[in-house]
């Protein structure tokens, strides 16, 4: 068997509510509600193993019946929980409420318990680590527990990739050297906080970051595509045209499909193709898991959005 992903970060219910109609403030507001297991890092680990790469999750879950739930959802994936934390209390959860449309309107995290993942933790499993294909930390870890990976990464040779989740966790990293990162995965929004106010455009953000040493970023831009860079080009590829059902977990399987294209061994662009394929047929499909797909017919779809 191929060395794992290892993905280190979030595990949380996710309770979703779907407007009927148009959002209003200050009323109340007809919905359907629908519960999903949910994480940045959980939800790329569980999309990695239905896809067949071999994967272990880091993450922490709490000793209530959510918990269970969760582990056992990762578990039926195929997902190896070898290192991962059972704390007292509750588990984690993520509420979203999503537009007529499929869009965040707002969300609550509440229970998270990242701060348990840390680098004595991780240090405890380093003959784990360094079985890995690639190291993957979402930004809810603390930044000491990321810079340590970067180290370790530093060290062993195995590429670490930093995904932002949002705003305020990406914010935590502006100022943290970045030197040997593999690779980091922002959105419009997150990008600016990753990078100093003097860098006011988009190329001048990318530029600083390629200066502190990250080797590639990869720009998403909703519904104009992504761009992948580093210092020897910049490769762009445009989203293709979908009706949204849900856009939760898009982003995660965006990433999901560019490690298994990795994975395969995959050129830069068609590593982008499958990514996008991924992320295309998540946001058809209620919830951050595109559980209808193995690796077959993952693969036998970039045809039908990037005809050759």
């Amino acid at each position: 068997m191929s060395n794992p992903v290892i993905c280190i970060g979030a595990a949380f219910v996710d309770e979703l509510f779907h407007a009927k109609e148009e959002m209003l403030l200050a009323t109340t507001n007809d919905a359907i509600v629908t519960k999903t297991a949910g994480g940045v890092s959980r939800n790329i680990a569980h999309q990695l193993a239905l896809l067949g790469v071999p994967v272990q999750l880091i993450s922490v879950f709490g000793n209530d019946s959510d918990g269970d739930w969760l582990k056992k959802v990762c578990s039926n994936a195929g997902v190896k929980l070898d290192a991962s934390i059972t704390k007292e209390g509750l588990s984690g959860k993520y509420t979203g409420i999503l537009n007529v449309d499929g869009s965040l309107f707002s969300a609550f995290l509440t229970n998270a318990a990242n701060y348990l993942i840390t680098p004595d933790h991780l240090s405890k499993h380093k003959e784990l680590l360094k079985t890995a294909s690639y190291l993957l930390a979402d930004a809810n870890i603390n930044v000491d527990t990321a810079e340590w990976l970067l180290a370790f990464s530093n060290e062993t040779g195995i590429p670490f990739i930093l995904e932002p989740v949002s705003v305020p966790p990406a914010r935590k990293y502006k100022d943290v050297t970045l030197n040997g990162l593999y690779l980091v995965t922002p959105n419009e929004d997150e990008l600016p906080v990753l990078c100093s106010e003097q860098a006011s455009m988009t190329q001048m953000q990318i530029q600083e970051l390629l200066g502190k040493g990250v080797q590639n970023i990869w720009l998403h831009n909703g519904q104009m595509g992504s761009a992948l860079y580093n210092k020897e080009k910049a490769i762009t590829l445009h989203a293709p045209s979908i009706d949204v059902v849900d856009c939760t977990g898009a982003g995660d399987g965006s990433l999901s499909g560019y490690l298994l294209a990795k994975h395969l061994g995959k050129e830069d662009m068609d590593c982008l193709k499958l990514a996008h394929t991924l992320s295309a047929e998540i946001l058809q499909v209620n919830g951050a898991i595109a559980t209808h797909l193995n690796q077959e017919k993952l693969l036998g779809l970039v045809n039908k959005y990037y005809p050759e």
